[in-house]
C-alpha cells in the first residue's frame, strides 16, 4: 500500500480568506434555516449519522441531487428561494462545480477521509462559508482542530485527510462551494490568513491507544459493536494520530474477536476513505 504524502503546513490545508458583511451573513443564515430544503443523508460510509446536505448549484437543477461530480453547475430550484445567497455566489464570479448547504447535527461526526479522488484530475478548491455554528463544532486536519468561525470565507484542501464533528450543538450549517481554479479564484485566495482558532491535538501514547482498544473490545464482547467502533473512530478528534490509525485499530479489534470478514472490511474502508492505492 502506498504511503500518504506528508501534509503541508496548516495554512496549506485550511485558511481564512475574505471577510463578509455581517448583515449579509445574517440574511444568508435566515435563508438556510427557512428555505424549503430537501435535506439528504449521503456518503453514509463517511459519517456517524446526522450529516445532511442539499444542493444550491449542480448539473441537474435538483436540490436533492447531492452526490458531487464534475460539471458546469447551474442553480437549483432551492436557490430561487435564497436571493441573498444567490447574490453572493453571483458576485464572487467563480467557476462552480457544485454548491451545497451542509448541516451537521449535535453529536455527529464525519469520519477521517479524503475527497475528490473519484473526480477528474483537474485543479479545484473547496470553499466554506459558516452560516450557523458553535464552538464545539470543529474540523481536524493534520492533527490540528480548527473551529471555522463565521464572518469569513474559508478555503479547505480536502485532498488531505480530515474529519468534522459537532459535539454539543446547535446544528452547524455551512455553505460549501466546490470551484474550479480560474482567475476569479486566484483573486479571492490571494490574501489568505492562518486559522485564528487552531489547536494542536496531543499525541497519543501506545498505552493510551491500548487502553482505548481494550475498552472497545469490552463493549464489543457485550454485543455493542457500533459503540465499540464509534469509540475508536472518535479518537481522531482527540489525538494527533498517524493517518488511518483509527481504521487499523478497528480492524485489530475485529481480528481479536475472530471476525476476519469485518476486519477485512474495515481495512478496505481505510483504503477507500483515504484514497490509498496499491
Amino acid at each position: 500500500m502506498e504511503e500518504a504524502q506528508p501534509a503541508p503546513a496548516l495554512s496549506g490545508q485550511i485558511a481564512q480568506l475574505e471577510r463578509l458583511d455581517g448583515s449579509l451573513i445574517e440574511r444568508m443564515r435566515h435563508e438556510a434555516l427557512t428555505a424549503p430544503a430537501p435535506w439528504k443523508a449521503e456518503y453514509g460510509q463517511f459519517q456517524s449519522g446526522g450529516w445532511w446536505t442539499t444542493s444550491l448549484m449542480n448539473a441537474s437543477g435538483d436540490a436533492a441531487d447531492v452526490r458531487i461530480g464534475d460539471c458546469t453547475a447551474g442553480p437549483t430550484a432551492l436557490l430561487q428561494h435564497m436571493p441573498a445567497t444567490a447574490g453572493l455566489l453571483d458576485e464572487l464570479g467563480l467557476s462552480y462545480m457544485w454548491v451545497r448547504l451542509a448541516r451537521l447535527e449535535a453529536n455527529a461526526f464525519l469520519w477521517e477521509h479524503r475527497d475528490y479522488d473519484e473526480l477528474d484530475q483537474v485543479e479545484r478548491h473547496r470553499l466554506h462559508i459558516p452560516l450557523h455554528t458553535n464552538s464545539s463544532a470543529f474540523l481536524v486536519t493534520g492533527g490540528t482542530k480548527v473551529h471555522m468561525a463565521g464572518g469569513r470565507i474559508w478555503r479547505l484542501t480536502p485532498t488531505y485527510a480530515h474529519g468534522v464533528c459537532n459535539l454539543l450543538g446547535p446544528d452547524r450549517i455551512h455553505l460549501i462551494a466546490d470551484v474550479y481554479a480560474d482567475d476569479a479564484f486566484t483573486r479571492l485566495a490571494r490574501h489568505a490568513d492562518a486559522p485564528a482558532a487552531a489547536e494542536a491535538l496531543p499525541q497519543a501514547s501506545e498505552a493510551e491507544l491500548a487502553e482505548r482498544l481494550a475498552a472497545a473490545h469490552r463493549l464489543a464482547d457485550l454485543g455493542y459493536i457500533d459503540a465499540a467502533e464509534g469509540l475508536l473512530l472518535r479518537l481522531f478528534y482527540s489525538f494527533a494520530l498517524p493517518e488511518g490509525t483509527v481504521y487499523d485499530l478497528i480492524s485489530q479489534m475485529h481480528t481479536a474477536l475472530g471476525d476476519t470478514e469485518t476486519s477485512n472490511r474495515w481495512a478496505a474502508a481505510k483504503s477507500q476513505l483515504l484514497a490509498l492505492v496499491s
